[in-house]
């Protein structure tokens, strides 16, 4: 499981920028999924083998300067409660502002690890200006510029030295973790309570104690698996109720304490950016999927049937289209044990291991008859191929000239292997290495 660090201070001193160059080196990827950089405030960052999920809070806030103050604070109070670590971002150039202040008497009154950041320090005259900070009573102020990236491995040092080992923190290994995401309103609740057959009051969770995901242990009809609940609502009382910003955290949280993720959408609504950004995270944190499509009861049959459904998502998802996609409508409890047998199906593809000599029985043949494109005119050699025992599926190929594999035939490997072996609705990693 991994941890999450939110990044937080007043508008405009940069966080969007550190968010950028923090996660940039992972955002290669994104480009195949079209329309997910614009809007994206959270990622995957990673430093010295230390992997942690990035939330940029800067963009959650609405309204005027007036109501900045209060979202800012509600803010920084959700970001305490859910993240495991923050990054307090305060601009050298302006100095210190009340805004600045009041984080910081919110920050200093929490347990929750902070780091100090004064961003914009491009030379080193700012760097005597970066001592006011030190008032603010939050120990060491690092230093940086996000434009260039100075400073920003020390900060980065510091970072995964805070952050929680959560190699340990495993919940029974052999029992699934079954999360179900999405936006706000597309019916996760409903299910929920549907697949308990209980309308759980919402407020029996002690009111601010939800440190910690709840785990709800699930045993009926054959099935036993842990539900990770993220609808859980904080307590009432914030005016301010940031609830778009909420949301992300929780999904997020649930995205990284779970093994399979059943992203949730809403039938008229179809895939939207906000529930790519969702998938994106969960393959990124190589979590098994279903996609699951609510209120299917309201959409009119006759101009869509769920086959053409189906053809539309996996447009939108691919090249991951390997994921069972299940319409139900948890008002008419129709198909419910169907997503969750889609859900255990998964974890168990997710845990399949293939024996090393029938790998390589199978595939050391068709790379064989389909070789790689011979680059500077050397020849490239798949020697040997090994899965490595994982928590998910990732193969090695041992070749002769690693670096030039290139994506397009890593893509080519990955549908063979899926076409003979049932890894749906959960990613691969494949990997080249030397002899």
């Amino acid at each position: 499981m991994g941890s999450i660090v939110a990044i937080v201070g007043r508008p405009n001193v940069g966080k969007s920028t550190l968010f950028n160059r923090l996660t940039d080196s992972r955002t290669a990827i994104v480009d195949e999924m079209a329309g997910v950089t614009r809007d994206r405030h959270y990622g995957k960052a990673e430093w010295q083998g230390k992997e942690f999920t990035l939330i940029d809070t800067g963009g959650y806030v609405l309204g005027s300067d007036d109501v900045f103050e209060g979202e800012i604070r509600s803010q920084v109070e959700i970001a305490i409660e859910e993240a495991d670590a923050l990054l307090f971002v305060v601009d050298v150039m302006m100095g210190v502002t009340d805004l600045d202040r009041e984080v910081a008497d919110v920050v200093r009154k929490s347990s929750r690890k902070t780091l100090l950041v004064a961003n914009k320090v491009d030379n080193n005259e700012r760097i005597g200006l970066s001592g006011e900070f030190y008032a603010l009573g939050l120990g060491e102020v690092y230093c940086i510029s996000s434009i260039n990236g100075s400073g920003t491995g020390e900060l980065l040092d510091d970072l995964v030295e805070v952050l929680p080992d959560t190699s340990e923190t495993e919940v029974e290994a052999d029992i699934p973790r079954i999360a179900v995401v999405g936006r706000p309103n597309v019916g996760k609740s409903s299910f929920v309570n549907a697949l308990l057959g209980i309308e759980r009051n919402i407020v029996t969770d002690i009111a601010g104690t939800t440190r910690d995901t709840i785990h709800t242990r699930y045993k009926a009809f054959g099935h036993d698996f842990f539900l990770v609940d993220t609808a859980g609502l904080r307590k009432k009382g914030k005016v301010h109720e940031d609830v778009e910003f909420y949301s992300v955290m929780r999904t997020v949280k649930a995205i990284e304490h779970c093994d399979v993720c059943v992203l949730m959408l809403d039938a008229k609504d179809g895939i939207e950016s906000q529930d790519l950004n969702i998938l994106w995270l969960a393959l990124r944190n190589n979590r098994g999927v279903v996609i699951l499509v609510n209120k299917w009861d309201t959409i009119d049959k006759d101009t869509h049937t769920s086959k053409q459904y189906t053809e539309l998502i996996e447009q939108r998802i691919a090249p991951f289209k390997d994921v069972p996609i299940i319409f139900t409508s948890a008002i008419e409890k129709q198909r419910l044990l169907k997503a969750v047998e889609a859900a255990v199906q998964v974890h168990e593809n997710r845990k399949r291991q293939i024996p090393t000599r029938k790998l390589n029985d199978y595939l050391l043949p068709l790379i064989e008859n389909n070789p790689p494109p011979a680059v500077k005119g050397k020849y490239l050699k798949v020697k040997y191929i090994t899965q490595l025992k994982s928590h998910h599926p990732q193969f090695i190929f041992f070749c002769n000239l690693p670096q030039y594999f290139k994506d397009p035939y890593k893509r080519f490997l990955e549908n063979k292997i899926r076409e003979a072996y049932d890894f749906t609705g959960v990613p691969i990693q494949i990997f080249f290495r030397a002899k």
